[in-house]
């Protein structure tokens, strides 16, 4: 079931959400800790936020080149996309 929140092109192209992890896997990896987590729409990797000392979600959507982050969090149920700047909820 696609959204079509009009938001743009690279939310409405998600089909389903994927956000299952509760760990940034680069936090792990370094030791590292954060505040909220967002999952890549596009690979499902699961990374830290803004709000987070490494920012990894962020790196990761400009070195991947994946636009669009869900968070998360329990109960959060929204998506952002970073080159649109566009956001919506599900």
């Amino acid at each position: 079931e696609a959204m079509s929140t009009n938001a743009c092109a690279h939310i409405d192209a998600i089909a389903s959400v994927k956000a299952e992890q509760r760990e940034c896997e680069e936090c792990v990896k370094i030791g590292g800790r954060w505040e909220h987590l967002r999952t890549c729409q596009e690979c499902g990797a699961t990374h830290c936020c803004d709000d987070s000392p490494n920012r990894h979600a962020t790196q990761h959507a400009r070195a991947a080149r994946h636009p669009v982050i869900a968070s998360a969090e329990v109960g959060e149920r929204w998506l952002y996309c970073y080159p649109d700047d566009a956001f919506a909820e599900y």
